[in-house]
């Protein structure tokens, strides 16, 4: 069990308004965000097509955060020196992606970079023991990936758990979609760490974003 110190939030960039990314990377930062989330799709990995490594570097001149780079594309192992050299401070890949995962995480963590592993909701906390050792953050898919707004799948929290019993120390555990402060909750008390949150923060009707990430990580660690 994670203690509140430990809980990061992340918000994800994703749900933010496209025509002003500078501005919304800011607004994290300003906002008491930890992380800076940043979902990479190709269009083939996952059925949608979000923005290349140019994006992440014009992220990297607005915000001082840590930028988490989730890679939802089917080869990480050849666009991920370019995400690295445009300023992904995390690199995220995807075990079911076709790329030789171990290798693809050594050359990350080579460079210095946090490595993380991703899996989605239909793969078993067990493909991921082989590799506890190997990387730095574990990201859990709580929807099936390619699309903002899905709801949070329950079944995914017994995974959480396992995964969290499983892996050495602190390990951030990340879950990523459909979260917001309920499901955000249920996340942290199965043993997840960080919140990535989208449109819970960014869309959020009745409070700003200062506000809204102050209201994740107050009710996901009983404090609100």
């Amino acid at each position: 069990m994670t203690t509140p110190r430990n809980i990061i939030v992340a918000p994800s960039i994703l749900a933010g308004d496209f025509g002003n990314f500078a501005r919304d990377a800011q607004r994290v930062e300003q906002g008491g965000g930890d992380w800076l989330h940043c979902d990479v799709m190709d269009g083939h990995y996952v059925p949608n097509i979000t923005f290349g490594p140019d994006t992440i570097a014009a992220f990297r001149k607005a915000t001082k955060l840590p930028l988490d780079v989730h890679l939802m594309i089917e080869r990480p192992d050849q666009y991920a020196e370019r995400f690295m050299d445009a300023g992904a401070d995390h690199l995220i890949v995807h075990l079911e992606a076709a790329h030789d995962v171990a290798k693809t995480l050594a050359q990350i963590r080579v460079r210095g970079k946090s490595a993380g592993l991703a899996i989605n909701p239909a793969t078993p906390a067990e493909k991921v023991l082989p590799f506890l050792g190997q990387i730095d953050e574990l990201l859990l898919m709580t929807v099936h990936p390619g699309f903002g707004g899905q709801a949070f799948l329950p079944e995914i929290l017994p995974k959480i758990r396992a995964l969290r019993s499983a892996a050495a120390g602190d390990l951030p555990i990340i879950v990523d979609g459909g979260i917001n402060p309920e499901t955000g909750r249920q996340c942290v008390e199965a043993g997840a760490n960080v919140l990535v949150a989208g449109n819970s923060l960014f869309r959020h009707k009745a409070l700003n974003l200062t506000e809204a990430i102050a209201e994740l990580r107050g009710h996901a660690t009983n404090q609100d």
